[in-house]
């Protein structure tokens, strides 16, 4: 069984990824990824793509943890036709974080304990044990069908591992005969940050657009000098300045004949609260309301130096308060030096959608679920429910916005555009209508008991 045709040729795209035989599995497991309503196990996913008995069940395993692929690869043709379809000319926008999948089992590869902002509070950080994914989404909006809404679209991951040490030379062993627990370590000259994992993803996507203008925004965990000073020549950046962040004027222009080095920054410029307090510079009073961001802020914004991150690059740094008290003040900075505080604003408050996409992810489309324990397979399984994540989105925003059926509840009849849920819901019904279209019924009861079997089928929150 199959995905309705037209979601068929947006997997045909990835024809060029794989090799002859291993193609018809991945259109296989990715049907069953769309169609299954429990976890999505490997297993799972034959049976319910209908594969159960279509040749042995270890060539499906196999896909994962040896078939001759790429995931780069892959995620550079779905790059390209997520861009394609939604933003063909202009500015390219991206946004930049991590998300963590809890796992069980100790000898799963790339496990550890990493913070979990959902069981944490800022009194409290907590831990939990899975798997940390650092994404790159591409940010679109679709105005004709959702024109209050902004949708992040995966198009790049890494695995984040957390640092793990280096034996250094053989342990000796203790009286007893055995060896001592305590073993010298060195660091790892392997590992990488979860920023320097970013820097290579956005390195990578600015790769595949060569001749485009891409902006990414990130939280302050990607604003710091290990993304801002490596950025590719083509990438712009908007994060956060931190509270006690020091904040210089350019230097000076070299006064001529003057001997010896010349400065790097000039004054320091007075600290956050001082800058907030200082009335030669007043607020400005910019109302929002948009997807991500629905306040009054007051801004202030000069350009200046984000020294201990960006070195000498200048920035245009701006200040926000809220009108009401209801947030603390902070600063962000944008390495574009010709935008305005809105601009710049509404350009970070789009950043939210990205969280919207990992809870749909993984409450939908099953990214907690894989349970793998090699390498290549854990590599490889989860994003694929990233992947789809970008390719239903792009097929409802071509084909599915047609077929968009809300749900008969009295208690909701104000519902005017899909959530994530919708569209899956309309991929599974139209899906199911190209399964049962040939079937011969002529009874109105018949018909009528099928067209509720389609829907209770369709479901998907």
């Amino acid at each position: 069984m199959e995905c309705t045709q037209s979601f068929t040729a947006l997997l045909s795209e990835f024809r060029c990824v794989f090799t002859a035989p291993s193609f018809p599995i991945f259109v296989y497991l990715m049907t069953g990824w769309v169609l299954s309503h429990r976890r999505r196990f490997v297993t799972e996913l034959i049976w319910s793509s209908g594969c159960t008995r279509r040749g042995h069940h270890s060539r499906y395993h196999r896909f994962f943890s040896k078939s001759a692929w790429l995931l780069d690869t892959l995620c550079r043709v779905l790059a390209q036709l997520v861009v394609r379809v939604f933003v063909p000319t202009g500015l390219i926008e991206l946004a930049v974080d991590d998300t963590l999948c809890r796992k069980r089992g100790l000898t799963v590869y790339g496990t550890g304990m990493h913070h979990d902002p959902l069981i944490s509070s800022r009194a409290k950080p907590l831990t939990s044990w899975g798997h940390d994914w650092v994404v790159v989404t591409l940010i679109v909006r679709c105005p004709f069908w959702a024109p209050t809404k902004v949708w992040s679209l995966p198009i790049a991951c890494r695995l984040y591992r957390n640092r793990q040490g280096v034996t250094k030379g053989k342990a000796k062993k203790g009286k007893n005969g055995k060896p001592n627990k305590q073993k010298k370590q060195k660091r790892d000259p392997n590992h990488r940050t979860r920023p320097e994992l970013a820097v290579e993803l956005i390195s990578l996507v600015a790769s595949w657009f060569p001749e485009r203008k891409l902006l990414v925004t990130g939280d302050s965990a990607y604003g710091g000098a290990s993304v801002l000073q490596k950025l590719p020549a083509n990438v712009e950046l908007i994060s956060h300045v931190h509270p006690k962040g020091a904040l210089y004027e350019p230097a000076a222009a070299p006064l001529p004949g003057r001997k010896g080095r010349h400065p790097k920054k000039g004054r320091r410029l007075p600290g956050m609260a001082a800058w907030a307090d200082d009335p030669r510079q007043p607020w400005k009073k910019l109302v929002f309301d948009q997807f991500g961001l629905h306040a009054t802020l007051m801004v202030k914004t000069i350009h200046a130096l984000y020294y201990k991150a960006g070195k000498d690059r200048l920035l245009t740094i701006v200040l926000v308060r809220d009108a009401l008290g209801k947030r603390p003040d902070q600063m962000f900075y944008c390495t574009c030096l010709d935008w305005d505080a809105r601009r710049i604003l509404s350009t970070y408050a789009a950043r939210w959608s990205i969280e919207v996409t990992f809870e749909n992810c993984k409450q939908l489309l099953g990214l907690e679920d894989p349970a793998n324990r090699k390498e290549k397979a854990v590599r490889r399984t989860a994003p694929m429910a990233l992947v789809l994540y970008s390719l239903i989105v792009t097929w409802f925003h071509q084909v599915g916005h047609r077929h968009l059926q809300f749900p008969d509840r009295p208690w909701y009849r104000r519902k005017e555009e899909p959530s994530f849920a919708d569209m899956l819901t309309t991929l599974r019904r139209q899906t199911w209508r190209d399964k049962f279209r040939t079937l011969p019924i002529r009874s109105r009861l018949a018909k009528k008991a099928l067209a509720q079997i389609i829907e209770f089928l369709s479901l998907a929150g």
